[in-house]
């Protein structure tokens, strides 16, 4: 098979798939291709979207490629949602933080960092597929894990856990936003949550994060 007919599959497969789907993944669809191979072709169509003036690209999230519409027409896309954006209240914000940077954590360890119960607000985050249990810790009680789920990854645009940016560029980025000329991809390295790409589903905070990084750096790790 020519590599045109298989770029034409692979663009096939991005757009039509429900989820992020991976270089294995495609490999082992596309005839003739090896992972290597799979990302050089993601990579060559999203070049030729971009040389053609495409209102979609590409996006690496959870392990995989997603198509998702550029930032520039998110005003155009939300005329057509009916129900408001999903909101995170900073209580949800701080716990899924905490998740996310000390996984594998327990509801107490959670508890320890933020100084109040938390499990309402777990059990919100298990329901909106956030948050997994992830198991119990081999200690006496055997108390239940949690950890981010891929779909955490898909919602703040994140190609893995390894990408969360540091405790410090998140306060840097509350206290100094970036100028609206900024770039789309220093935009999309520094912030999650960001909402450039549209991903499946927005999220807002009602209320911003003012801890001292330092301190949550101390806790966290």
């Amino acid at each position: 098979m020519d590599r045109e007919e298989q770029l034409r599959i692979v663009e096939a497969l991005v757009v039509g798939a429900p989820e992020p789907v991976s270089a294995a993944q495609l490999a082992s669809i596309v005839p003739g291709c090896t992972p290597g191979l799979a990302r050089e072709l993601v990579e060559e169509l999203n070049a030729g979207w971009r040389a053609q003036g495409r209102a979609v690209e590409i996006w690496e999230v959870a392990g995989g490629w997603q198509i998702r519409t550029r930032s520039q027409y998110k005003g155009y896309l939300q005329q057509l949602e009916k129900d408001r954006p999903v909101r995170l209240s900073r209580a949800a914000l701080e716990t899924l933080a905490v998740v996310a940077y000390k996984q594998p954590a327990t509801r107490a360890e959670i508890e320890h960092v933020r100084g109040v119960d938390v499990g309402a607000v777990l059990r919100s985050l298990v329901e909106r597929k956030l948050v997994r249990i992830g198991g119990h810790r081999e200690v006496p009680g055997r108390p239940i894990v949690y950890g981010t789920t891929k779909r955490f990854l898909e919602v703040f645009g994140l190609p893995a856990l390894s990408d969360l940016p540091t405790l410090r560029e998140i306060q840097e980025l509350v206290s100094n936003p970036p100028e609206p000329e900024a770039s789309e991809a220093a935009l999309h390295a520094s912030a999650p949550g960001a909402e450039d790409g549209a991903p499946p589903e927005r999220l807002e905070a009602d209320a911003e994060i003012d801890e001292d990084p330092d301190a949550w750096e101390e806790t966290l790790h």
